[in-house]
């Protein structure tokens, strides 16, 4: 045994509850993927909307992934919100507007992987998804400077005490300058079935641009 290694983790787990076919695919991928996420939210799988956010900054291709919940899928892509104005993905999207995200269901042995270029929402859009959160999500969302370096917790709990003196007299919230909705508008998707002995079923659509047909190839695991 390598006494300088922390963690050893020997394969031992087995997927072989379903498996994926190209004939068992939608042509629209988008509609595919309503399919898989409808199916893991009925299985039970805890937060399956919760996925990796994953942005790079250019010119130094340094990477980036968070956890972070998806909430919106239209006729063009995924949307997340978030603060787009101090976080450390808004600044990876500024220099390189392109994103990936992740979905891994356990429950149903699942992987979605997207990628795509990024665009905003309408302030329209993103003020509709922020009257559907908590008030005091909405006045967090106010208060924190989003992946900027605080001195302690009583700061930033000072900061939040702040924004709930400042709107105690507003019902309606305003939107946050900088935050808002994230689209991905995806050129790539990718649907991962897990199988036993890791012969995984692995599908992905492609396309050129959003005029394109979709072109599904089956891949190697």
């Amino acid at each position: 045994m390598n006494k300088e290694r922390f963690i050893f983790a020997p394969a031992t787990k087995q997927y072989t509850k379903y498996s994926l076919s190209r004939s068992s695919l939608q042509p629209n991928p988008l509609t595919q993927f309503n399919t898989w996420y409808s199916q893991a939210v009925e299985s039970g799988e805890p937060l399956a909307e919760s996925c990796t956010l994953s942005t790079a900054s250019l010119p130094s291709g340094r990477v980036s992934a968070r956890i972070v919940l998806f909430k919106e899928l239209d006729r063009r892509g995924f949307i997340v919100y978030s603060n787009w104005q101090t976080s450390k993905k808004a600044f990876d999207v500024k220099s390189n507007p392109r994103a990936a995200i992740t979905f891994f269901w356990k429950v149903l042995e699942r992987q979605v992987r997207v990628e795509g270029r990024t665009e905003f929402v309408t302030p329209e859009e993103s003020l509709a998804y922020f009257r559907t959160r908590p008030r005091e999500s909405q006045i967090g969302a106010h208060a924190s400077p989003q992946s900027q370096t605080v001195k302690s917790r009583e700061e930033l709990e000072q900061y939040v005490q702040e924004a709930r003196e400042k709107f105690k007299d507003v019902e309606d919230i305003p939107l946050p300058e900088g935050w808002g909705g994230m689209r991905i508008v995806p050129d790539e998707i990718e649907f991962w079935q897990g199988r036993d002995n890791r012969v995984h079923d692995r599908f992905s659509y492609t396309r050129e641009n959003e005029a394109s047909q979709w072109k599904i190839e089956r891949l190697a695991p």
